[in-house]
C-alpha cells in the first residue's frame, strides 16, 4: 500500500512578554494576570485557522535566552495543523506565509465586536516544498510583537514534519455493504492523478432476534363499543409501531472482509441506543454502545477479541450535536478501558472524528499507547444525508491490513451512531429498518 503525502505543521512553545509598566495600574493588577491569546492561519488555507490560550512570562523584566522560553511560564498546548495533498500540490511554487495574531483580552466577541484588542502579527515563511520529504524548522525563538512602547516579545516554535497516511473510502453508506477504497496519489484532488483500489469490502447485518419483539393484537367483538373499540385499536397499533422504532437500533453490525473474504474486524452493537426517561433522544447518561472486534488468526474458539469500544449519544445544547467516546479495550477484558478521543460532530453539517495525541486536551488517561503522531480520521456526514466516510490512517500505526480493518469498522460505528442517535420522533431510513437474515459473529 502506498501512502498519500500529508504534512503536519506544528506551532509550540508559545509565551507571551508584554511590555513593563512604569507603575501598577491599580492594586492587585499585574501585566502577567491580562488574559491574551492568538489565532493562528496558515495563507489561502482558511480551514487551517485555529485559536489557543497565550500563557503570559510572569517577570516581563527578566533577561531570558533569546532562544529559550521563560521558565516562569509554561507554554501553550502546540497547535497541529495538517496539510493534505491537495492543498500541497495548490500551494505548490508559492511562499507559504503562517500568520500568527496576538490578541490582549478574552477569547469571543460582545455585542458583533472582538473582545480581544489585536497587539500585533508576527509573520513565519514556511517551505512547503521540502515538507514532505523531511523534518524543518522555520522559526524557534523570540520575536517582536507591535511598535513603540506597546511592542511586546512572543517566543514560538514553528516546524513541519512529514505525516504520510493511508487514505480510504467507502464506495457507499455503511449500512448498504459497500466496497472500500483506498485511495492513492493526490488525495482529495479533482484531478484525474487519484488511484481507488478495492481493498475490503462490508456487510452490514441486524440480528432480528435482538432487534424485534413479537406482539398480538386482537380485533374487538362487541359491536356495541365498535367505535370506541376501534379507536383503542389504532392507539395500540400507533404504540406498537413506536416501539418498533425504539427497538429497531440495536443488533447492529458491520463486518469487514478481505479481498479473500475472509472476515478480518467488526463493529457490533452491544449496548442498545435508547430514549432517555421521558425524552426522544439518547443521553449522555445512558450512551448506546459499539464493541470494535479483531478477528483471531488462526481462529480459536471465540474468533474475535475485542480492540476497542464506542459510545454515542445526542448531546443537548445551543449546537445540536453527536456525541462520541472511544477508548481503548486492554487483554484482561472490557472493563477498564483506556480513553482515546472524545468529539462533538454538528448533526445537521456533520464533522470529523479524530484521534490525534496533539488535540485530544486531557482526554487521555495514563500512558498514550500508540506511537506517537497522527493515529486516525474519519468524516461523518450530517443527519439525513448520504454518507460515504473518508478514513485516514497514519502510516506509523499499520503493521498489517488488519490494523486498517480496525479503523474501517470504527468509522463505520461513528457513522451508523449518527443514525442510532436520530430523534425516536423521527423514522430511520430503510436499510436500517429492512428485514434480514439472523446474523451473529
Amino acid at each position: 500500500m502506498d501512502p498519500c503525502p500529508f504534512v503536519r505543521l506544528i506551532v509550540e512553545s508559545l509565551v507571551l512578554k508584554l511590555p513593563a509598566i512604569s507603575r501598577p495600574a491599580g492594586p492587585g493588577v499585574h501585566p502577567s494576570t491580562t488574559p491574551c491569546f492568538c489565532s493562528i492561519e496558515l495563507q489561502d488555507c482558511p480551514s487551517s485557522s485555529h485559536t489557543t490560550p497565550l500563557p503570559v512570562a510572569a517577570d516581563p523584566t527578566s533577561t531570558t535566552n533569546l532562544m529559550e522560553a521563560p521558565a516562569s511560564a509554561v507554554p501553550s498546548a502546540p497547535v497541529a495543523i495538517s496539510l493534505d495533498p491537495a492543498t500541497l500540490q495548490r500551494l505548490s511554487g508559492k511562499r507559504a506565509s503562517l500568520t500568527v495574531s496576538v490578541y490582549v483580552g478574552r477569547t469571543g466577541s460582545t455585542c458583533g465586536f472582538s473582545s480581544g484588542r489585536l497587539l500585533g502579527r508576527v509573520r513565519v515563511a514556511v517551505d512547503l516544498e521540502i515538507a514532505p520529504a523531511r523534518p524543518t524548522v522555520a522559526q524557534s525563538g523570540w520575536v517582536i510583537v507591535g511598535h513603540g512602547r506597546s511592542a511586546a516579545r512572543l517566543h514560538l516554535v514553528v516546524r513541519s514534519e512529514p505525516d504520510p497516511r493511508f487514505v480510504f473510502q467507502f464506495g457507499g453508506e455503511p449500512e448498504c455493504s459497500p466496497v472500500v477504497y483506498q485511495i492513492q496519489g493526490n488525495c482529495g484532488s479533482s484531478r484525474s492523478g487519484c488511484l481507488r483500489q478495492p481493498v475490503f469490502s462490508c456487510r452490514f447485518s441486524i440480528d432480528r432476534r435482538r432487534s424485534t419483539r413479537s406482539s398480538s393484537i386482537s380485533l374487538p367483538s362487541d359491536a356495541a363499543s365498535h367505535n370506541n373499540s376501534m379507536r383503542c385499536w389504532f392507539g395500540s397499533l400507533g404504540a406498537e409501531k413506536n416501539q418498533r422504532r425504539r427497538e429497531q437500533r440495536k443488533g447492529w453490525t458491520v463486518t469487514i472482509h478481505d479481498l479473500s473474504g475472509s472476515p478480518v474486524a467488526a463493529a457490533s452493537m452491544v449496548t442498545p441506543f435508547v430514549p432517555s426517561p421521558g425524552s426522544d433522544r439518547v443521553s449522555r447518561s445512558d450512551p448506546g454502545a459499539w464493541l470494535i472486534l479483531r478477528a483471531i488468526v488462526p481462529p480459536s474458539s471465540t474468533n474475535w477479541k475485542p480492540w476497542g469500544r464506542l459510545e454515542a449519544w445526542r448531546e443537548r445544547g445551543a449546537v445540536d450535536a453527536l456525541g462520541c467516546r472511544f477508548e481503548l479495550v486492554p487483554d484482561t477484558g472490557p472493563i477498564g478501558g483506556v480513553p482515546i478521543a472524545e468529539s462533538s460532530l454538528c448533526v445537521r453539517k456533520g464533522g470529523h472524528f479524530c484521534i490525534d495525541p496533539s488535540v485530544i486536551g486531557d482526554v487521555v488517561a495514563g500512558p498514550w499507547p500508540f506511537l506517537g503522531g497522527f493515529v486516525m480520521g474519519s468524516t461523518v456526514e450530517g443527519e439525513g444525508k448520504a454518507s460515504k466516510p473518508s478514513v485516514q490512517v497514519g502510516v506509523q500505526h499499520v503493521s498489517c491490513m488488519t490494523d486498517v480493518a480496525l479503523f474501517i469498522a470504527l468509522s463505520a460505528a461513528i457513522d451508523l451512531s449518527m443514525d442510532a442517535c436520530q430523534l425516536f420522533s423521527q423514522k430511520l431510513r430503510k436499510e436500517l429498518c429492512k428485514d434480514q437474515q439472523d446474523y451473529s459473529l
